[in-house]
């Protein structure tokens, strides 16, 4: 079974057009969505969650209907954690035990303990990124199958989104759990995910798995006419300068003994981005 699938996705307004999404987030796994600020990430999030109203296409969760989920099985951290200002990590254990079935305090309190949270600060004096952390720990804590997280790790410092990294590797050993994870830091998601998305003003420039996007793009750096050789259509991006050209291409497009360099995630995208703006 699928964790995820959407299908022609769409979302209209002034100014933005979420243009038919369609992609797959197989169950076990990680896809990470990647998008410059404005792409329409949180607007994707948004609409797989219901929080605001489709004007096309359809959300399947676990097999279900995005409507029909049970809140039980999501655990979900927005760009801005949605907690009471007033509340203490401690109170908030109290009312999520209330709200979910399979609420567990050890595991709650046992991540507080991981992530460096205060127990009995209120979320109001707590700085962006230890409210991030109180929002990871209370997604993990109610035995959810899929994790959808929005700029999750931004305001982290380096140590601790690689201390959540590898609680996201640890939740994903289970293979009926999956995460969905946005982020605008590429190198994060490089580290962790198995599917990448990328999403460029309101359109899916590309999903697949991260291994194949190593193993069919590369880069090279070359002259005019040696990329000229090179079907256009196979040239992901280049840049020109005064010591030649630099190019993601297709490996399997390269002409012998032009060599080929690996491309990282970034790259692709930056390459990707620039050359759609032409």
């Amino acid at each position: 079974m699928n964790a995820l699938e959407i299908r022609s996705l769409q979302k209209h307004r002034k100014g933005f057009s979420l243009d038919g999404i369609n992609l797959t987030l197989p169950a076990g796994c990680i896809m990470g969505l990647i998008g410059e600020n404005g792409a329409g990430k949180t607007t994707t999030i948004k609409l797989m969650l219901d929080m605001i109203r489709k004007d096309g296409g359809t959300v399947r969760i676990l097999g279900k209907d995005s409507a029909e989920i049970s809140k039980e099985d999501i655990g979900v951290v927005l760009d801005e954690v949605g907690l009471p200002t007033c509340l203490t990590a401690c109170q908030v254990d109290k009312i999520m035990s209330k709200a979910y079935t399979q609420w567990s305090s050890d595991e709650f309190f046992a991540y507080l303990k991981r992530l460096n949270v205060p127990e009995n600060k209120a979320f109001s004096a707590l700085s962006r990124g230890m409210k991030m952390k109180l929002g990871i720990a209370c997604a993990l804590s109610h035995k959810a199958k899929l994790l959808i997280l929005d700029e999750a790790t931004s305001g982290l410092d380096p140590a601790v989104r690689d201390e959540v990294i590898d609680i996201l590797l640890d939740f994903t050993r289970d293979e009926e759990h999956s995460v969905l994870i946005s982020s605008h830091i590429v190198s994060d998601l490089e580290k962790i995910c198995d599917y990448i998305a990328f999403l460029h003003k309101g359109r899916l420039m590309l999903c697949e798995e991260k291994d194949r996007l190593y193993e069919q793009y590369g880069i090279i750096r070359c002259d005019e006419k040696t990329l000229s050789a090179i079907e256009p259509s196979a040239v992901i991006g280049k840049r020109v300068s005064a010591f030649g050209v630099e190019a993601i291409v297709r490996r399997d497009t390269v002409p012998e003994g032009v060599s080929i360099a690996p491309v990282g995630i970034e790259e692709l995208f930056v390459f990707m981005v620039k050359e759609a703006a032409k």
